[in-house]
């Protein structure tokens, strides 16, 4: 199908850009991967895209202190091939390196994927083991949020009108923590049926803190605690990675589609979080 008519513009500052994006009936575009399939299939019909692509302040990895920082059109390739990225916070490297293909990686970006929410996008699962903010911006000003407050739904985000995602920041962790994504992908699609990101610190042979992270299972990313407080404290044997990894799944509802059932999505996320806490553990110095 073909999209409707719409204004289109290409503002260069994000100045300008906030400010075309305070009227009504428009929505902002970055990578496309999502919003041009939407608009092709005529789900979404506004009346002006506002393009980010040619703002060169929302490009960009840098990092600050104990903080790295992504702006928002940095693309998916951008953050999986950067040396920053992938010396001082390689689980978001290896997350990028597993969304769709090659071709959606040279486009997509970061912020245009936190933004559309998908249930079973990448980002989000490693995002949330990383305990991420997010910055967002409007024409009424800048704020920031845990990323755990920033997922609300399927497909919907604490983003108000007018407002977009800014940039990523994330944590520099040493060479004590370990991490990993591993996922069970939708062959077609390249989405994750069940994907988890885990992030362990070792101190004195133990596990001092975990966080893991989920995603394509229920109908929002979220945080698996009670695999988090299973395993913090323990030296991690294979038989306490797999008690903690049983947990994973409790207490969710579970998504159940054409690609895999709720129960098949339920076994699968306990069969990842087990790889992913074997591999990030022996990751940790």
């Amino acid at each position: 199908m073909i999209a409707q008519n719409f204004e289109y513009a290409a503002p260069t500052s994000l100045k300008e850009a906030l400010e075309l994006l305070g009227g009504e009936d428009v929505k902002a575009l970055a990578g496309g991967m999502s919003l041009i399939p939407i608009l092709k299939l005529r789900l979404a019909a506004p009346g002006q895209l506002v393009d980010l692509g040619r703002i060169a302040e929302l490009n960009y990895i840098r990092e600050e202190g104990s903080t790295l920082r992504i702006g928002a059109t940095t693309t998916h390739y951008q953050v999986e091939s950067s040396p920053l990225v992938r010396s001082k916070c390689p689980l978001l490297a290896e997350a990028a390196s597993n969304i769709g293909d090659i071709q959606v990686r040279n486009m997509g970006t970061i912020g245009g994927s936190v933004a559309h929410a998908d249930p079973a996008a990448d980002y989000p699962a490693s995002l949330l083991a990383l305990e991420a903010k997010v910055g967002l911006a409007s024409a009424k000003g800048k704020r920031e949020m845990p990323i755990a407050d920033f997922f609300v739904d399927t497909f919907t985000t604490a983003l108000e009108p007018g407002e977009i995602v800014r940039e990523v920041t994330a944590p520099v962790d040493d060479q004590t923590v370990g991490t990993s994504y591993q996922k069970m992908l939708q062959p077609a699609s390249g989405f994750a049926i069940v994907g988890v990101a885990v992030r362990l610190r070792k101190a004195a042979g133990k596990v001092a803190m975990a966080r893991v992270g989920v995603t394509g299972l229920s109908g929002k990313p979220y945080r698996a605690v009670a695999v988090e407080k299973a395993l913090e404290g323990t030296a991690a044997s294979p038989t306490d990675l797999q008690k903690a990894a049983a947990l994973v799944a409790d207490g969710v509802e579970a998504n159940s589609d054409l690609s895999a059932s709720g129960e098949y999505r339920k076994h699968l996320a306990r069969v990842y979080a087990m790889r992913a806490l074997a591999i990030a553990w022996s990751r940790t110095a």
